[in-house]
């Protein structure tokens, strides 16, 4: 791939987004100069094709709520088919790219954090995109589930088989924590995680290695083979945040 020329985030609210400065730090790691850096506030759509019709150029966009849902049927991505979930969106030379990389993410960061996804069972409240995202990934790598009903129902799909009785998790997360939105981590239970993050994060709250394992499993499918040995890790990019 060559370098876009614009890279970012795009959703609402966005204020406090990390991402558009991980663009920055794996950018500079990967060799890439000159790129301008994005916040694109959208809700819907309608305002997706608005705001990025003005962008003269070719540009990737990292995606957010409430957006995950709505890109893959109104553009058509084949990407997003089935799981009906895009959290990363390219458009190169007119032609539009989506992805889904919050299952991986989550994935990765578990790993990172020392816990083994096989056999392991989480505990999920919520059936947004994201959930379903990483309950995708976490039974496709061996892992058990427990679902948790939020605002929406998950409904059926690739995990059923995953699905197990209501006892004690390993590790739990809810899903339908709104983004921007921090909790107190001393007040919820060990095995708790949470992926939302506001302004006083820190480099070790595991929304934040969440953030930035996903971004970094963006790169290894947009980007070409010949530039995947210049990918840095989890570490040197907390290191840089």
């Amino acid at each position: 791939m060559n370098a876009p020329d614009y890279w970012g985030v795009m959703g609402f609210p966005i204020a406090h987004s990390l991402t558009p400065k991980i663009f920055e730090i794996v950018g500079r790691y990967m060799g890439f100069e000159d790129v301008i850096i994005i916040f694109i506030e959208a809700k819907n759509i309608e305002e997706v094709i608005k705001k990025t019709n003005n962008l003269k150029g070719n540009f990737w966009l990292s995606v957010t709520s409430p957006l995950k849902h709505q890109l893959h049927k109104e553009l058509n991505l084949e990407y997003g088919q089935g799981m009906e979930v895009i959290n990363q969106l390219t458009n190169f030379d007119g032609e539009w790219s989506g992805y889904d990389t919050d299952g991986l993410g989550f994935i990765e960061a578990v790993k990172y954090i020392g816990i083994s996804v096989k056999d392991s069972i989480l505990k999920i409240k919520g059936g947004g995109s994201t959930a379903r995202s990483v309950a995708h990934q976490w039974s496709k790598y061996g892992g058990k589930l427990i679902f948790e009903r939020g605002r929406r129902d998950i409904g059926n799909g690739p995990w059923d088989n995953s699905i197990i009785e209501n006892i004690d998790p390993d590790l739990s997360v809810d899903f339908d924590i709104l983004p921007g939105i921090k909790i107190d981590e001393n007040t919820i239970s060990d095995e708790y995680y949470v992926i939302s993050y506001d302004e006083n994060y820190n480099n070790n709250d595991f929304a934040i290695i969440m953030l930035v394992a996903q971004h970094l499993e963006a790169w290894k499918l947009i980007i070409s083979d010949e530039f995947n040995t210049k990918i840095p890790t989890i570490r040197q990019v907390l290191s840089k945040l």
